[in-house]
């Protein structure tokens, strides 16, 4: 009786203390604990506590990795400010690239190709008008000749009175041709193997019909003192008779009598010829070709 009894108290301590938590003042004396229990039993019971502490340290340590973005947050914006600078920088580089582009383009094609005048005076009325604005071919006569009846922009020669550096006349009289203005207002035209005899009255449909009949230069004109003389090659010098040489024009003012033209300045050398205006860009109600 007394040894079931011992027995069971045994029993009844045993699970009591296998159950509570084994800290160090809780945990039983050698003399308390059954001898008849395996020893590995002792042992596995300990480690299960520090399993389980070791195991909540890795959770917390990850934890707090998670939940402590500081300087990971700053270094993002860093990051990304340094981004941003970077696409504005190229983005301005490129834009600036475009611009210096368009501006060479405009530059290239004003020198080379197409430039746009404003038409400063009435001397080729009724073709064009005092405020429009034409567009001049540049290559016209690098890829070709100066055909008659074009109307020729050229620089102007030295000593012509006016304040335009250009001026827009109608080719008459090509390199090697001689005009003639007679009394009557027409003119005429012959090669330089013709002669006069196989001269050709032009026909003008483009001249100012309310001008009157063009007029000869005289030597009471002072803008025409010598210049037939000494820049037609025909001699001795003849008013209203011009022979050019194989590198000049003749041109003339469509408005004639309000024009000054080579009937007072001379034929122009090839050299002073800027292009050919073929279109009218302003007022857009009289856009259309020349």
């Amino acid at each position: 009786m007394d040894t079931e009894d011992h027995e069971d108290a045994s029993i009844t301590l045993d699970e009591v203390t296998f159950e509570q938590t084994p800290s160090a003042a809780q945990t039983p004396s050698a003399g308390n604990v059954p001898q008849d229990r395996p020893a590995q039993d002792q042992v596995a019971e300990r480690p299960s506590s520090k399993g389980l502490g070791s195991a909540l340290a890795g959770f917390g340590e990850s934890l707090a990795d998670r939940t402590s973005p500081a300087r990971s947050d700053s270094e993002e914006l860093e990051v990304d400010s340094h981004a941003s600078t970077t696409n504005s920088l190229r983005s301005a580089v490129e834009w600036l690239a475009v611009v210096v582009v368009a501006i060479s383009a405009a530059l290239f094609i004003k020198e080379f190709a197409f430039q746009a005048f404003e038409i400063p005076s009435g001397s080729m009325e009724p073709t064009v008008v005092p405020g429009d604005r034409i567009l001049v071919n540049k290559l016209s006569y690098r890829l070709g000749d100066v055909t008659r009846g074009d109307l020729v922009v050229f620089d102007r020669l030295e000593g012509t009175p006016g304040d335009t550096d250009q001026l827009i006349k109608r080719a008459i009289g090509l390199p090697g041709e001689t005009v003639q203005l007679r009394a009557d207002g027409e003119l005429w035209i012959w090669g330089p193997e013709e002669g006069a005899a196989g001269a050709f009255m032009l026909d003008e449909p483009y001249i100012n019909p309310l001008g009157g009949p063009t007029r000869i230069p005289t030597d009471a004109t002072p803008i025409t003192a010598d210049i037939w003389h000494e820049n037609c090659t025909n001699q001795p010098r003849t008013p209203g008779l011009c022979t050019l040489d194989d590198n000049s024009f003749f041109m003339l003012g469509d408005n004639r009598n309000s024009s000054v033209d080579s009937r007072f300045f001379g034929p122009i050398p090839s050299e002073n010829v800027v292009g050919r205006a073929f279109v009218r860009i302003w007022p857009l109600g009289s856009l259309g070709g020349l």
